[in-house]
């Protein structure tokens, strides 16, 4: 069954839109869009915390079956779903994991798309907390008129405050940017 949103409206393309789109139609049909984006957040997770995980992802030389088998024992410890569980396989199994990340951010895209929102790319220098998470998204939504969705990431350079982005708008309130543009304007005195 062919999917109702377009690869023009999401705009996702490539092999990571043509992954990210069929697991989209495989979570819809099993009512699952909720748990595989979550399945999807959390591989997204240990992925950015684990060099040995991305190494063994990029690695040609590690062999389909142990690359599969090591994702799904991580997998299972987590409680992932069998559709991401055996959707991680196939992929796997088609040597495409290299494209996992990009498929991951494409089924969140077109998932947000899906459900009319907007997704927020918010980096911070520590870990928001809920409250800190509502608020933010009260204000974007505010802002925008609309729905939005939140991905967030830690990035400790940004020493505090933040970076929002919504599509090509973004918000620079890091106080790394703002030492930085002091030491121009330091630049220019005297």
């Amino acid at each position: 069954m062919p999917s109702e949103i377009t690869a023009v409206e999401t705009d996702v393309n490539g092999l990571s839109g043509r992954y990210a789109t069929a697991l989209f139609d495989l979570a819809k049909d099993a009512s699952a869009l909720d748990q595989v984006a979550d399945d999807l957040r959390q591989i997204e997770e240990i992925t950015a915390v684990s060099d040995d995980l991305k190494r063994m992802i990029r690695s040609p030389v590690i062999s389909r079956a142990n690359q599969s088998s090591a994702l799904r024992a991580i997998l299972e410890k987590v409680g992932a779903s069998l559709l991401t569980l055996n959707f991680v396989g196939v992929v796997a199994s088609n040597r495409r994991l290299f494209v996992l990340a990009e498929i991951i951010k494409d089924y969140l895209k077109i998932l947000s798309v899906r459900r009319g929102e907007m997704t927020a790319d918010v980096s911070s220098a520590k870990a928001l907390s809920e409250s800190q998470k509502a608020e933010l998204v009260t204000a974007l939504q505010s802002s925008v008129n609309g729905k939005i969705s939140l991905n967030l990431k830690v990035d400790p350079d940004l020493l505090g405050g933040l970076v929002v982005k919504i599509g090509s708008r973004m918000v620079d309130s890091s106080l790394q940017t703002k030492l930085q543009q002091l030491k121009l304007a330091m630049r220019g005195v005297g």
